[in-house]
């Protein structure tokens, strides 16, 4: 994340920017792993961290933004343009999500084989995508 690069240009370690900043490091911590995204935070933290980092808030607010953009139209593409099978399985399990289903389980197990089908039996999911749609829906 844009926050990471920018420490790390700087020989500085999360710790030291919450430190310097009055940031909390855990709040830091899921600021930059995406947990927390920049546009939640109070106006007060955006500050503080801008101000650690000598960046104006303007700046480390739309580059963070923009990065957050990036990322989540990758991972929405990462649920469509499936192969069919895959497609099906995918949305049979959110609607057993969705409706509390009794059948989680064997849905599950479909979902995860089809995964593995579509990344290492046909190849037409990267490995980066079927970590994705495991992380997502399977390790939960």
């Amino acid at each position: 994340m844009y926050i990471e690069r920018v420490i790390a240009n700087r020989n500085m370690t999360k710790y030291r920017l919450s430190m310097l900043s009055n940031v909390p490091q855990a709040t830091l911590n899921d600021i930059c792993s995406g947990k927390t995204k920049i546009d939640k935070c109070s106006a007060s933290t955006v500050y503080k961290l801008s101000k650690a980092l000598r960046i104006p808030m303007e700046k480390l607010y739309e580059e963070c933004v923009r990065e957050y953009a990036v990322v989540s139209e990758r991972e929405k593409s990462y649920e469509y343009g499936l192969p069919e099978y895959l497609q099906h399985d995918l949305d049979a399990y959110k609607k057993a999500l969705k409706e509390g289903s009794s059948l989680m389980d064997c849905l599950w197990g479909e979902l995860y084989a089809s995964i593995n089908a579509a990344e290492k039996t046909d190849g037409v999911i990267t490995s980066e995508h079927a970590d994705y749609l495991r992380n997502k829906y399977l390790w939960r």
